[in-house]
C-alpha cells in the first residue's frame, strides 16, 4: 500500500463513517476499470467495514485489497462468478438473513450490468432483502462521456447498451445488421482476442462512425473515432492498437435527406382539405418539415394553382 491510499483509508472513514450502513443488505460496489485511484471514499469505507465480500474473482479482489492497505482473510471472500452465480447466491441470502452485511465486487467497474452481479441481485431481492449501490467507475460511462456519440434531440436520443455481441461470426453478423437499423449511439463491448472479428463485421455500416475506446483510465489509454469500414485497417496498423479491453460506440446513423417531395405531397392532400394555415401545421407535424418553408410553398401552390 502506498502512502496515498494510506491518506485515503483515513479520508474515507472521516467521510463516510458518520453514514447509515444497515445489516443485513448486499452492497453492489463500483471499483476501479484500470486506475486504481478510482475508487470512492465510501466503496473504500464500505470493502473495510462488511462482514464478507462476494466477488468475480478472490485472487483479483485480495490483491486490489491489499494495495487500499485493506485486510480480509480468505474466509471472508466468497467467489461468486457466472459459473456459480445461482448457487453462490444463495449463500449471500443466507449471510443476509443473519444480519451480515456483504458487498459484491466484479473484476473491474460495475457489477451487474456486463459482468456477473445480476443473478445475485435478482435472488437478494427475491428474498426480500436490500440491494444497496455504491456508484463509481463504468468503462460505458467513460466512454460515453468523451466520445460526442449521443445525440439530445430527435429519435436518435440517448443510446442503447448491447453489450457483447455473440462469438460465432453469421450470428454476429446477423446481430451488426440489426443494430443498423438503430437510430441511436450503440454501446458494445469486446475483448481483444475478437475486436478484429468485430471491426470485420462491422465494416457492413460502411461511413458510419465508430469510436473505440481501449485500455480507458490505464497508462496506454486509446480513444479514436472513424468510419465503420476503416476501422479494422485502424486496429491493423500498430500491435499495439489490438490490446486492451475494448467499448465500441456506434454513433447514430445519419438522417436520411429528405428532398422535400413527401413533405410536399402530404402538404398538397392536406391543402385540398382545410385552409392553409392548419395544412400548414398538420403538414410540419407529420413530416418535421420546417413551418416557415411549408407555408411559402403553400402560397405558392395556391398561386400556381390561381394561374
Amino acid at each position: 500500500m502506498s502512502a496515498s491510499f494510506a491518506s485515503a483509508l483515513h479520508a474515507a472513514r472521516d467521510a463516510a463513517a458518520g453514514q447509515h450502513y444497515p445489516q443485513g443488505a448486499l452492497y453492489v460496489v463500483a471499483t476501479p476499470i484500470g486506475n486504481l485511484a478510482d475508487i470512492s471514499l465510501r466503496a473504500l469505507y464500505l470493502l473495510q467495514l462488511a462482514d464478507c465480500i462476494a466477488c468475480e474473482d478472490t485472487r483479483h479482489t485480495q490483491s486490489m485489497l491489499r494495495a487500499y492497505g485493506i485486510d480480509k482473510a480468505g474466509d471472508r471472500l466468497l467467489a461468486l462468478h457466472q459459473h456459480n452465480e445461482a448457487q453462490a447466491a444463495q449463500a449471500v441470502v443466507e449471510r443476509l438473513q443473519a444480519g451480515q452485511r456483504v458487498a459484491y465486487v466484479s473484476d473491474a467497474g460495475t457489477p451487474g450490468v456486463s459482468d456477473p452481479g445480476a443473478r445475485l441481485v435478482a435472488a437478494v431481492q427475491s428474498a426480500g432483502l436490500r440491494c444497496i449501490p455504491l456508484p463509481g467507475a463504468s468503462s460505458v460511462t467513460s466512454a460515453l462521456s468523451v466520445a460526442g456519440a449521443v445525440a439530445h434531440q430527435g429519435e436518435s436520443n440517448g443510446f442503447v447498451f448491447a453489450g457483447f455481441l455473440p462469438a460465432k461470426s453469421g450470428e454476429r453478423s446477423a446481430a451488426v445488421q440489426r443494430l443498423a437499423g438503430e437510430p441511436r449511439c450503440v454501446v458494445l463491448l469486446e475483448a481483444p482476442h475478437r475486436i478484429l472479428e468485430l471491426a470485420h463485421a462491422l465494416a457492413m455500416l460502411g461511413e458510419r462512425r465508430v469510436t473505440l475506446a481501449r485500455e480507458l483510465s490505464k497508462q496506454f489509454e486509446e480513444i479514436t473515432t472513424h468510419a465503420a469500414q476503416d476501422i479494422g485497417a485502424w486496429l491493423q496498423g500498430s500491435p499495439q492498437r489490438i490490446k486492451g479491453e475494448f467499448v465500441v460506440l456506434l454513433h447514430p446513423a445519419p438522417a436520411p435527406q429528405d428532398d422535400g417531395a413527401a413533405a410536399e405531397r402530404v402538404l398538397r392532400l392536406l391543402l385540398a382539405e382545410l385552409p392553409t394555415k392548419t395544412a400548414v401545421k398538420l403538414a410540419s407535424e407529420i413530416t418535421n418539415a420546417p413551418r416557415n418553408a411549408l407555408y411559402e410553398r403553400a402560397l405558392q401552390m395556391k398561386r400556381n394553382d390561381g394561374a
